[in-house]
């Protein structure tokens, strides 16, 4: 048995692993790389091997560092089957079309500032079509239920706990020396306490390929974490907003349940919350139409939200003009946008009217990797370019680090 790690092996994203099994040829996952000036290029020449001899794609979540490629695998030819949970086909659904959207835009970019020799303008890594049409070839399955991709791989979805949706992979794989039992654990969640249960644990295995994002570190308790929010949000919002950069799926959900419990145990004041995404909205009501996926907690914690709503008054923008209707708020919004690396989208717009102001700040609640402008911002920058122009950063900068959807080292033994 073969196992080449096409990324997610000595970086964070891009998340690929092609296993050669002398009977099965198949990827565990298809991640875009991010972060950086080079993503671009390692995205264009990423699969560069015989796809059409793929048998199928399994998949742990719907993360676009784990998923992210697909659409355009199946745009250079694989025609196969990619499995997953039901609920990671469902986030995929949004997810990848999004992503699509932001490749067309990303190449018109490109193009209309290219090398003025080029000849051709640039293509995305694939369009919303292609995105759409690769849809298509997801087979989704249930946890702990066995199915076989392949006559010889038998595979189970075993609970990761880290987003809505996400697995671990249970494997039985035919080589030719005999049975053996492959699991990878995906990215992991933390233990209980979370938003969602903990992690599964996994008995024995031959082979066992585990997610080390914060392998060498302890997060920080629970209570340290709410202390945190508490000081960083209750002192700023009587003089001005709280601006926080998210991921969209997952870590939004986190923060808003964060925030809700806060509100709830009187530890922050009535609470008036934007999330700010378009994408962001619509993983939150489908992990919100999943509560049985939540853990026990967080199902209490959301009905506490439903007969409370004007403890935690939480509001979605649609369009464009209700995203920069917010940037006319001086005080008291709590304003959750994507991207969470604070590379894309509407929160560079919030940071724009909100870094110069000393009465607010910025809270950022993810990994940020090199070269992105949220990188930046942690690094202490005192200015920053944004849309081409140069904004001081004066609102004052939280690194809120116990809001991971990661195991750390002491989580990442719950599956062995």
């Amino acid at each position: 048995m073969r196992l080449s790690f096409l990324g997610g092996a000595g970086e964070v994203t891009g998340s690929c692993t092609l296993v050669e099994t002398g009977d099965a040829r198949f990827l565990v996952d298809c991640g875009m790389f991010q972060g950086g000036h080079e993503a671009w290029a390692k995205n264009l020449s990423a699969l560069d091997f015989d796809l059409r001899r793929l048998d199928f794609v399994l998949l742990t979540h719907a993360h676009i560092d784990h998923s992210g490629l697909l659409p355009r695998l199946a745009a250079l030819g694989y025609g196969g089957p990619i499995h997953a949970t039901k609920t990671t086909a469902e986030l995929l659904e949004v997810m990848l079309l999004d992503s699509a959207h932001l490749q067309e835009k990303e190449a018109e970019w490109r193009s209309r500032h290219r090398d003025a020799r080029r000849q051709h303008p640039m293509t995305p890594l694939y369009t919303v079509p292609q995105a759409r049409a690769c849809l298509a070839q997801l087979h989704p399955a249930a946890y702990e239920t066995e199915f076989h991709p392949h006559p010889g791989v038998s595979c189970t979805f075993h609970d990761a706990g880290h987003i809505l949706g996400s697995a671990i992979m249970d494997m039985r794989v035919r080589t030719p020396s005999g049975t053996r039992r492959l699991v990878f654990s995906g990215d992991l969640g933390q233990g209980a306490g979370g938003m969602l249960p903990a992690p599964t644990r996994i008995g024995s295995a031959d082979a066992l390929l585990v997610e080390s994002t914060y392998g060498d570190r302890l997060h920080k308790a629970s209570e340290e974490t709410q202390h945190e929010l508490v000081q960083a949000i209750g002192g700023t919002l009587a003089r001005g907003n709280v601006v926080i950069p998210s991921f969209a799926v997952g870590r939004t959900q986190a923060v808003l349940y964060a925030l809700a419990d806060l509100a709830r145990t009187g530890r922050l004041p009535p609470l008036r919350v934007f999330i700010d995404s378009p994408m962001a909205e619509k993983a939150t009501l489908i992990t919100r139409a999943h509560l049985e996926l939540l853990s026990p907690p967080m199902r209490d914690l959301d009905a506490w939200m439903r007969r409370n709503p004007a403890e935690l008054q939480l509001r979605y923008t649609h369009d464009v003009a209700d995203s920069m209707a917010l940037n006319q708020i001086r005080s008291g919004a709590v304003i959750i946008s994507a991207s969470g690396m604070c590379d894309a989208g509407r929160i560079k717009h919030h940071l724009r009217w909100n870094l110069p102001r000393r009465e607010c700040a910025v809270l950022i609640t993810g990994f940020q990797a090199q070269g992105t402008l949220g990188r930046r911002l942690v690094d202490g920058a005192r200015t920053v370019r944004i849309f081409n122009d140069d904004i001081a950063v004066r609102a004052q900068l939280h690194t809120i680090g116990g809001l991971s959807a990661h195991a750390d080292r002491n989580d990442a033994h719950a599956i062995a």
